[in-house]
């Protein structure tokens, strides 16, 4: 059965600097993401992950090329209309934990829900559903994130996220501030979410990150240089961990 495409992106082009300073980033870039997947993109450190991955979700114009997005060009949308698109399409995740601490866990994840619904009794029904799901009790919700731990803090922020019930939910180095336990907690709440249906592309350059994905796509020279199908994720897989390992050596990490 053949996937259905959700970001269709062809000849993408993007540059930093002008004259000899001038970085290409990319200058022919062709990539399609697929509903329901869990794509990853992998690469060195500045082959343009991150920069690919705001391009993909409308946070960044490229310079040239056409993104459609659910039917969509967004490269001819102003900006406007693209924050618009983003907040009814997209969720995002960050490294860094980008919750108001001066509000409550509750009350961060309904101002996010209140743009784009103005069901307020609905919204919250859901959060407490999406907190149930990231293992954040109630007595936590009415606490800032100052007085939690990073981990339950990036947690939230997913909630936060994926409170509109976005059509894909990007992620850029979601781990990357976290200690071994706090990301295997969060890394938890991206599998649950996929297996749930929902579209994610995440960026990183850790391994264990890398392995929850089912489509794992190598960025090098601006380019698409490899790409990987790692399937379903399932713990302690020592054949996923092998063939990953093998895909990146190839890609040449």
């Amino acid at each position: 059965m053949d996937k259905q495409t959700v970001i269709s992106a062809k000849h993408l082009k993007k540059a930093f600097g002008k004259g000899e300073s001038m970085q290409v980033i990319y200058s022919d870039l062709n990539i399609d993401i697929y509903k329901g997947d869990f794509t990853v993109i992998m690469g060195s450190s500045g082959a343009g992950k991150s920069t690919l991955m705001y391009s993909l979700s409308g946070m960044d114009k490229p310079d040239g090329g056409e993104i459609f997005f659910d039917g969509t060009d967004i490269t001819k949308l102003n900006n406007d209309k693209l924050a618009v698109f983003r907040r009814k399409q997209c969720g995002f995740v960050f490294q860094q934990i980008y919750l108001v601490d001066k509000m409550n866990l509750m009350d961060n994840v309904i101002t996010a829900g209140v743009l784009t619904s103005k069901d307020r009794e609905d919204i919250k029904n859901r959060a407490k559903e999406l907190f149930s799901l990231v293992n954040i009790p109630e007595s936590t919700w009415r606490k800032t994130s100052s007085q939690i731990s990073g981990g339950e803090a990036q947690r939230a922020g997913i909630v936060r996220a994926v409170i509109n019930s976005p059509n894909v939910l990007f992620a850029d180095e979601p781990t990357g501030a976290l200690n071994s336990a706090n990301a295997g907690a969060v890394l938890d709440v991206f599998t649950s979410l996929h297996r749930k249906g929902q579209s994610i592309v995440m960026v990183t350059h850790d391994k264990k990150s890398a392995l929850r994905g089912n489509r794992i796509i190598y960025i090098k020279d601006g380019k698409i240089f490899g790409e990987c199908d790692l399937g379903k994720f399932e713990q302690d897989d020592t054949e996923r961990t092998e063939k990953l390992d093998k895909f990146i050596k190839e890609m040449g990490w």
